[in-house]
């Protein structure tokens, strides 16, 4: 089915939904821009390993520790229960986090550009932002560009672009920054959206002077939507998570009425 909102669902934001849904974007991303890269670049899906604290994630519970008493064991004519256990949960997790990489098959499969899908783990101190924050500079240091494309309303500022400097121009819910690598890198290309208007078609850069490929984030918005059934998962019965403004809840609520209608016609 198709997407309610005009640009980004901002339900699909709710912690428990968005690794799945930032994991099937990058693959999403990568199929997109297949056909409009050939012959001579290819997109490569590559992975960011760190382990996170629990209790640092909003997408997994707190360390789990609890007394608990396991079912009575049967075993001949008598009844044994045994010792009751305390139940703990490791304070550590191993995150595997997707990115998207495009190769020059002309020159030994280079990088020219990395895509970035921006993740909770990414905007809020610790093991995920360390990691992702060493890709970025790693990758500003280089001559690859840099695409990073933040879906997130919650949490601290971490693009490249200083925020200071987009407020400056635009007042935005998410955002997308192209750095080009040839040139001065304090250059941003920055396309900014409010919740309400359609995420943006962006050029994503090559080598060598070949031409932008264009792609269009809304798209890839839908076909993941679409492929994740998330029109029947995600919880439209109540407040958006996280919270909209009262008016913007409103206008979100009035979408979802009407998508409603539409599917019961």
């Amino acid at each position: 089915m198709s997407t309610i909102f005009p640009g980004m669902d901002p339900y699909l934001e709710v912690p428990e939904l968005w690794p799945g849904f930032h994991n099937s974007s990058i693959v999403y991303l990568s199929d997109y821009l297949r056909p409009l890269l050939r012959p001579r670049y290819l997109p490569a899906i590559e992975e960011r390993v760190f382990v996170e604290r629990l209790q640092q994630r909003e997408i997994v519970p707190d360390v789990l520790l609890k007394k608990g008493r396991p079912p009575r064991e049967r075993g001949g004519t008598a009844v044994l229960d045994v010792d009751e256990a305390l139940e703990v949960q490791l304070p550590g997790l191993e995150m595997h986090e997707s990115y998207l990489e495009i190769l020059d098959r002309h020159n030994g499969q280079r990088v020219v550009a990395v895509l970035e899908v921006l993740s909770p783990a990414n905007k809020y101190a610790g093991p995920g932002r360390d990691s992702y924050l060493s890709k970025q500079r790693e990758v500003l240091a280089s001559q690859t560009h840099l695409i990073e494309i933040d879906l997130l309303r919650r949490g601290p500022h971490v693009l490249a672009v200083p925020e200071w400097l987009v407020r400056q121009h635009a007042s935005y819910d998410y955002l997308v920054s192209v750095n080009r690598a040839e040139g001065m890198r304090d250059r941003f290309r920055l396309y900014p959206r409010q919740l309400r208007q359609p995420l943006p078609r962006i050029g994503v850069p090559l080598a060598d002077g070949d031409p932008d490929v264009v792609l269009d984030i809304q798209a890839v918005l839908a076909q993941t939507y679409e492929a994740g059934s998330y029109r029947e998962r995600l919880r439209y019965d109540r407040p958006c998570v996280p919270p909209l403004s009262v008016e913007d809840q409103a206008w979100a609520d009035e979408r979802i009425r009407a998508a409603q209608k539409d599917d019961e016609r």
